[in-house]
C-alpha cells in the first residue's frame, strides 16, 4: 500500500496510534490523507511519533481541518528537523495562528528538512507568522518551492518579506499563493468559509411562504399566489437558494416544527413529478440529510439510513460544509460554538450546487447569518 486516503472518516486519536505503529515499521506508505477528521493535537502527536522513526518513508501528509493548534506544530517541527522524508505537508483550515507557524518555521529552517510544498490556507497567519516563514527560507533556501498562504492576512510587510524569496537566486521558492488576504478571513473553524445565502422565490413550491428577506421558509396549508415559473417545484414542498456554489463554503440553517430535508442539489433537478430525481432524497442530483426531533437519516444507496445521534445537547441548528473541489459535503449539529459531525457525502461534483430544503408540513427553516455574500452565483 503506497497511498492511503481517509478524508472525513470520523477518525480520532485512537486511529492515529494504529497509523503511527504502521509508519514506524517498515511501511511502504508514501501518501496519507486524513483531511477533515477530529484528530486533535493529541492524535497528531501520536502520528508524528511514527514520522520521526527512520523506517518511515511517508512523503505526502494532508491534515486540513483536523482541529490542530500550535501544539501540533511543535511536534511536527521536531519531525521536520530530523531525517524526515516528508516532501508535501497540508495543514490548511487549522487554527495554528502566528505562534504555531513560528514553531513550524523553526523546523523548516533546519538543513535536514527537505519539505517542498507547504499549505497553510485559512490558518490565521498575519505579518508575524510571515516573518518567521521568511526567516526559515533564508536559513534553508534549497528545498521549499511552493507556499500556500491564501485566506490569511500577511499584510504588506509580510508579503514583501515572502516575495523576496521569489526573487532570491539562492532560494528555490517558485510559487507563493496569498490570494484573498484580509481581516475578514480571521474566523475560527469552518466558519472561515461562511457565506450568506438567500432563498429563490422562483423555485418555491406554492405551499411554501418566504419571509425575512427571503431567508426563512414556512409551510402553509393555503397555496401562495406565486406566478408560474419553469423553475418552480410543482409536487414536492421544496425551495432552492439563489446562489450556486462551486468552491469551499459553509452555512447554517435552523429548522422548527415536524422536520425537514436539508442539503444541496444540482440546478437541473426535476421541478415536477414525485420521482427520485425530483426531490432532495435518493437522487444522483442531490445530497441531503433528513431531520426530525433529535433524529437524523441519510439516503445511502437509495435507502433511508439512520445516522447515530451524537452525545450532545439537542439542537435544531445544522451546519453544512461544501468542499466542491474535493467532492464532499458535510453536515454538522451546531450547539453554541461546537460543531458535531453527523455525516459526509463523497462524490465527484460536475456543476455548481444549490443549497435547498424540503419543508415538512407545519415546519419552517431559516438561513442563519454566518459569513459574507456569495459571489459565485450562476
Amino acid at each position: 500500500l503506497c497511498i492511503c486516503r481517509l478524508p472525513g472518516c470520523k477518525l480520532t486519536e485512537a486511529s492515529c496510534e494504529v497509523l503511527a505503529s504502521a509508519l514506524s515499521s517498515s511501511s511502504h506508505l508514501r501518501e496519507l490523507d486524513l483531511s477533515n477528521n477530529d484528530l486533535l493535537d493529541s492524535g497528531v502527536k501520536l502520528l508524528f511519533a511514527g514520522l520521526g522513526n527512520s523506517p518511515c518513508q511517508l512523503e505526502v501528509l494532508r491534515l486540513p481541518g483536523c482541529k490542530l493548534t500550535e501544539a501540533s506544530c511543535e511536534v511536527l517541527a521536531s519531525a521536520l528537523s530530523s531525517s524526515s522524508h516528508l516532501r508535501e505537508l497540508d495543514l490548511s483550515n487549522n487554527d495554528l495562528l502566528d505562534s504555531g507557524v513560528k514553531l513550524l518555521s523553526a523546523g523548516l529552517g533546519n538543513s535536514p528538512c527537505q519539505l517542498e510544498i507547504l499549505r497553510l490556507a485559512f490558518c490565521e497567519v498575519t505579518e508575524e507568522g510571515c516573518a518567521s516563514l521568511a526567516s526559515a527560507l533564508k536559513s534553508n533556501p534549497s528545498h521549499l518551492r511552493e507556499l500556500d498562504l491564501s485566506y490569511n492576512h500577511p499584510g504588506d510587510s509580510g508579503l514583501r518579506l515572502l516575495s523576496a524569496g521569489l526573487e532570491d537566486p539562492h532560494c528555490r521558492l517558485e510559487k507563493l499563493n496569498v490570494e484573498h488576504g484580509g481581516q475578514y478571513t480571521i474566523k475560527h473553524g469552518l466558519r472561515k468559509y461562511g457565506c450568506d445565502l438567500t432563498l429563490d422565490p422562483n423555485t418555491a413550491h406554492r405551499n411554501l411562504s418566504l419571509s425575512e428577506e427571503n431567508r426563512k421558509v414556512t409551510w402553509r396549508i393555503e397555496e401562495q399566489l406565486y406566478p408560474d415559473h419553469p423553475e418552480r417545484f410543482q409536487d414536492f414542498d421544496q425551495v432552492l437558494c439563489s446562489e450556486g456554489l462551486s468552491g469551499r463554503c459553509y452555512w447554517e440553517v435552523e429548522w422548527s416544527g415536524r422536520g425537514a430535508h436539508i442539503g444541496v442539489a444540482y440546478k437541473g433537478i426535476n421541478r415536477s413529478g414525485r420521482g427520485d430525481d425530483s426531490g432532495l432524497g435518493p437522487s444522483d442530483k442531490a445530497w441531503c440529510l433528513v431531520f426530525w426531533d433529535d433524529h437524523y437519516s441519510a439516503w445511502l444507496n437509495k435507502k433511508l439510513t439512520t445516522i447515530p445521534s451524537p452525545f450532545s445537547p439537542p439542537s435544531n441548528r445544522v451546519g453544512l460544509y461544501l468542499d466542491w473541489p474535493a467532492g464532499t459535503v458535510s453536515f454538522y449539529k451546531v450547539c453554541s460554538d461546537t460543531l458535531t459531525h453527523l455525516h459526509t457525502f463523497h462524490t465527484t461534483f460536475t456543476e455548481p450546487l444549490y443549497p435547498g430544503m424540503f419543508v415538512w408540513c407545519h415546519s419552517s427553516v431559516s438561513l442563519c447569518q454566518v459569513g459574507v455574500p456569495v459571489s459565485n452565483t450562476t
